[in-house]
């Protein structure tokens, strides 16, 4: 099955970060949670509350703030996505097995050619989108302006006290001992 996701361009990320465009909050909104991962049908299911809809994804795509690609996808990688599962940068293994995986080679966290900006930003957007949701908007912001390895050690306690505050503790520790293997590698 083909679906169709899109993610930020160049220009996206910038308007995020430095607001140079003056798009319109909802806009904004729904430019945040565009992330190269989710499908059309599941954006369009999250934006519906904010009284958003295809056309407001169009105008994104009219001014090059996003853009498309094609993915296949297979009954196993559909079901891979379903509770419980850990993500870490883009390599998705059951929760189980994700603290042996990391203690084993904490290169291995790191997807080939993966640099480690691009593995701390989606291991920060995949966690807050699959942990906090909506909840995580405004962290989910934070993410977007870090311009530098920094910048993410910088978010660490931050993003570890939202998650304590919303899952618990030991949720708290696992995402904490996650990060500070990503965050050893700088």
């Amino acid at each position: 099955m083909t679906t169709i996701i899109y993610d930020k361009t160049e220009k996206g990320h910038q308007e995020i970060q430095t607001r140079q465009h003056h798009l319109p909050s909802r806009l904004r909104s729904l430019l945040v949670l565009v992330d190269g991962k989710t499908s059309v049908d599941a954006l369009l299911k999250k934006i519906a509350g904010l009284g958003l809809n295809e056309e407001s994804i169009s105008e994104l795509l009219q001014q090059g703030l996003i853009t498309p690609h094609l993915t296949q996808s297979t009954p196993q990688a559909e079901a891979a996505t379903l509770p419980p599962i850990t993500t870490i940068s883009s390599v998705t293994i059951p929760a189980n097995e994700a603290q042996s995986a990391l203690a084993a080679s904490p290169t291995a966290i790191l997807a080939e050619g993966e640099s480690l900006y691009q593995a701390l930003y989606n291991f920060y957007t995949t966690s807050i989108k699959s942990s906090l949701g909506l909840r995580g908007y405004a962290l989910q912001l934070k993410v977007e302006r870090c311009a530098s390895i920094d910048d993410f050690k910088a978010l660490r306690q931050t993003f570890l006290d939202a998650m304590q505050k919303s899952k618990g503790p030991d949720v708290a520790n696992s995402f904490a001992q996650r990060l500070d293997q990503l965050l050893t590698l700088a």
